[in-house]
Formats: structure tokens, C-alpha cells, sequence
């Protein structure tokens, strides 16, 4: 149990007559007051962002306000708390103000005295948690800066509605093409959140077969179906607590969107098999790269599924809309794949930073992340402009400039070890290294490797 937030003061002290008195003094004061006749135990009811004070005599049996206030220090050093002190205890006051004691007030003193000194604890405390929430509100936007990187408008835009939703309690509905960085956004959703200590839960709709589907989110008892010899705590119910993010929410069969409509509406959830609502304290975050609206309106996705969800929309911008984030982005992914390869960064030349402006990344942030990983190892780039304004059949190689001998060891190592998998032609060789044909032709020469020592005998038009 925790003590209200709308409790101003705890009041402390073991002699009836004395707690009555004070708290009345307080209660007119329009202070709202908890009154307690002993001290152990309060530590564990205080939140440490409780937006109280507490007021506590020294001499007590049980537990002391000297030990109290260790205590309450040991979990918020910043919380005010004021003590009363007898006549004569001014050695014990001392070492109360050492100790860390907002104030203290000697028996006997006037109503106003300890009015005066509430008041005055009460506004310190406010301005320490309003300075915390300041640093917290800073802290997560630098965060969300370092999560979606990028300063275009769109992607300031999104961070911003990002903050905004992050602090409600709304289901969120994420709009965005493949590898535009959905789970990333519900994430940063989840961890922005009240709900940031509980569970968060992703899964992928689509990747779910339609026999398992419902056992999967709903879960099930022992006998539901065939084969099912054991409860099944559904995800859903796992997630309880904190924050489920369903990808792909356009996969889901109409029977189970009906079940998904009950859980959004109602917040329970009812394993197969079973006849208990089990009650659900849980915030959906679902994501989709289809237009729901139109596949409402072609009897693929339930309209009014689509518009429970639609309440507060998130759309992620595709990298194409987001110019130079391109190379911001790609200049991040390539720095960290360097580190995590423990080879030199490199950085990237006017030639290359035109190619990566003009490419229109179909596969948007999963595709350019890819693209900047070969970049750190050394490796040709070719980029699929396969989008629809594309030129059919189009492609841009880029080679990064100035690689040290490390990283050309490195690409002799990386081939080599291709090359020890005893591919069975050029292509599958070309293929599992991620580059053309004639581009691995090329490096096999540079590098003095011979395809033939594989034990593969690729023809002459292979390796045109």
C-alpha cells in the first residue's frame, strides 16, 4: 500500500493529545494530513517522488525520527522532513540538522512556527520534483534523439508526437513501410511511458500461422484443443502490466479481429477453453504498412476495428521524405558497425554522399542500415533502386574511399572464408557475399583467390 499523493503531510508522533492538536493546526490550514502514531513502516509507503512532507517527533518508542529520517533519506535524500524536539534535546537537534533534517521545531511552539515551516518544506519540494521532471522530460528527449535519428521535419514532427503519446494512456495505431522502423517507434512508446518498469511484448501478426494464432495471443486452458495438455498464458495477458506491440495487425483473420475489438473495448481477456475474464491493465500499440481505411472498405479489415485503432495515429515518415537524414542515419550505422567490427571509421566522400541523397531506399532505415554496415567493412555497396520512380533495372555502386590494409585483409578474410563453404556455382557464392557477379570476379583477382579451390567448377558465362 502507498500513501495518497494528494496527502501534503505525514504527521508523526506517539502522544495522542499533541498528534490531535497539530493536526487540526494543520487542517485548517487547508493541508491535507495523514496522522500516524508510529514511524515504522512509512519508508515502504512513499513513492519517491511523493510530493509531501513529513512531520515526525524525535523521541518515540519503535522506531525514532532520527531513524525515520535515515531511512526516508536513504530512499529520497531530498525529502523534506521536519522534527520535533523536546525541551532540553537540543544536542539531538543538532544532530538531526547533521543527519540531514529539513528543520526542527522545539516544545513548546507556536501554531504559526510550524505552519511556516511546512509551507516553506512543502514549496522546496515542489521545486526539486519540478526539477526533476525537467531533467527526466530532457533526458528522454535526448534519448528519442539517439533512438530516431534525423532533424527533417517530418522526423521532428514524429518525436514530437512520439512525446506527446508517450505520457497517455491511448492505444496507438504506427502507419509505415516495411523498414521504416515501427517496433522502434512503439519502443521508444513503451520505455517514454508510465508503463516504462513493465513488461513490453512484440509481435509479428503475420508471422503467426492461423492454427496457432488465437492460442498465441489469447491464450488457452488444458483440453481447449487437440494437443493442448497444458494452460497457456496468452500474450495478451503476459504483457499485463505494461505494453503489447502487434505488428502486421492487417494479417489477422476477421474472427480474431472480432476478439482484438472485445479486448481494445472491454480490457479483459478470455482464454480459449476458458469462462473466466481475466482483467488486463495494458496499452496496445498495433502497427500496419497497409491503408486499413481501404482495406475496411474492401471487407479485408473490420471498419470498426480500424476505427478504434485510428484514435491516435503515428505516421513514420519513409526515408525517402526525409533528405538529408539519409546521411546522418547512414553515417551513424556505419560508425557503430565499425566499433562493433573494431575496424577504423570511415567517413564518407562528396561522391558517395550524392549517390546516397539520389537513391530512393524501398527498403527505407532496414535497407540503408545494411547498405552503411558493407560500407565499415570495406565492401562494394550496390543500391537497389527498385522503388516505383525508379529506372527499372537501375543500380549505383559505390566503393568506399581510402581503406586501410586492415580492412582489405579483412575483405580478403571475408571471401576466403566464402570460399571454404564449397559454394556450388559463382552465383551462390556471389549471392551469400551480397555483391554482383562481376564484382566478385573482380576481387577474386585483386586478392589472388581462386573460385576452382573450392571444389566448384563455375562455367566461363558465370563469371562474365
Amino acid at each position: 500500500m502507498t500513501i495518497d499523493n494528494r496527502i501534503q503531510v505525514v504527521l508523526i508522533d506517539d502522544d495522542p493529545h499533541l498528534r490531535q492538536a497539530l493536526g487540526q493546526t494543520l487542517d485548517l490550514a487547508g493541508l491535507k494530513i495523514l496522522p500516524l502514531a508510529e514511524a515504522q513502516g512509512l519508508a515502504g509507503q512513499l513513492e519517491r517522488d511523493w510530493p509531501g512532507v513529513v512531520v515526525s517527533d524525535i523521541r518515540m518508542p519503535g522506531m525514532d525520527g532520527i531513524e525515520l529520517l535515515t531511512e526516508l533519506h536513504a530512499q529520497d535524500p531530498e525529502l523534506p522532513v521536519l522534527l520535533i524536539t523536546g525541551h532540553g534535546d537540543v544536542p539531538l537537534a543538532v544532530q538531526a540538522m547533521r543527519a540531514g533534517a529539513y528543520d526542527f521545531l522545539e516544545k513548546p511552539f507556536a501554531s504559526d512556527a510550524l505552519l511556516d515551516s511546512v509551507r516553506r518544506a512543502l514549496a522546496l519540494r515542489r521545486l526539486v520534483l519540478d526539477n526533476r521532471s525537467l531533467r527526466l522530460a530532457l533526458s528522454d528527449r535526448n534519448a528519442l534523439s539517439a533512438r530516431l535519428v534525423g532533424q527533417s521535419a517530418p522526423m521532428l514532427r514524429l518525436r514530437e508526437q512520439i512525446g506527446a503519446l508517450a505520457a497517455t494512456k491511448a492505444d496507438v495505431l504506427i502507419l509505415g513501410e516495411t523498414g521504416a522502423g515501427k517496433e522502434v517507434v512503439a519502443r521508444a512508446l513503451h520505455d517514454l511511458s508510465s508503463r516504462r518498469n513493465g513488461p513490453f511484448v512484440a509481435i509479428n501478426a503475420g508471422a503467426l500461422a492461423e492454427s496457432v494464432v488465437e492460442s498465441e495471443l489469447f491464450g488457452h486452458e488444458p483440453g481447449a484443443f487437440t494437443g493442448a495438455q497444458k494452460r497457456r498464458i496468452g500474450k495478451f495477458e503476459f504483457a499485463n502490466g505494461g505494453t503489447l506491440f502487434l505488428d502486421e495487425i492487417e494479417s489477422m483473420s476477421l474472427d480474431v479481429q472480432v476478439k482484438l475489438l472485445r479486448l481494445l473495448q472491454e480490457r479483459v481477456v478470455e482464454r480459449l477453453g476458458g469462462n473466466q475474464l481475466i482483467p488486463l491493465d495494458i496499452r496496445i500499440i498495433a502497427a500496419t504498412k497497409e491503408d486499413l481505411r481501404q482495406s475496411a472498405d474492401q471487407g479485408r479489415f473490420r471498419a470498426d476495428l480500424y476505427y478504434r485503432l485510428n484514435v491516435a495515429p503515428l505516421r513514420i515518415p519513409p526515408l525517402r521524405e526525409r533528405g538529408e537524414d539519409a546521411l546522418m542515419l547512414f553515417q551513424h550505422f556505419a560508425d557503430e558497425a565499425s566499433a562493433r567490427h573494431g575496424l577504423p571509421p570511415h567517413e564518407l566522400q562528396p561522391g558517395q554522399r550524392a549517390l546516397l541523397l539520389r537513391h530512393t531506399w524501398p527498403g527505407n532505415v532496414r535497407e540503408l542500415q545494411n547498405a552503411a554496415e558493407r560500407f565499415a567493412l570495406g565492401l562494394e555497396l550496390a543500391l537497389d533502386n527498385s522503388a516505383p520512380d525508379a529506372a527499372a533495372g537501375s543500380t549505383v555502386e559505390m566503393v568506399s574511399g581510402g581503406l586501410s590494409e586492415q580492412v582489405e585483409n579483412f575483405e580478403k578474410s571475408l571471401i576466403a572464408a566464402e570460399l571454404a563453404r564449397s559454394h556450388s556455382s559463382v552465383r551462390s557464392l556471389a549471392e551469400a557475399l551480397g555483391i554482383p557477379r562481376k564484382t566478385l570476379h573482380d576481387k577474386l583477382r585483386k586478392h589472388g583467390l581462386n573460385f576452382a579451390d573450392s571444389g566448384a567448377h563455375p562455367t566461363n558465362d558465370e563469371l562474365d
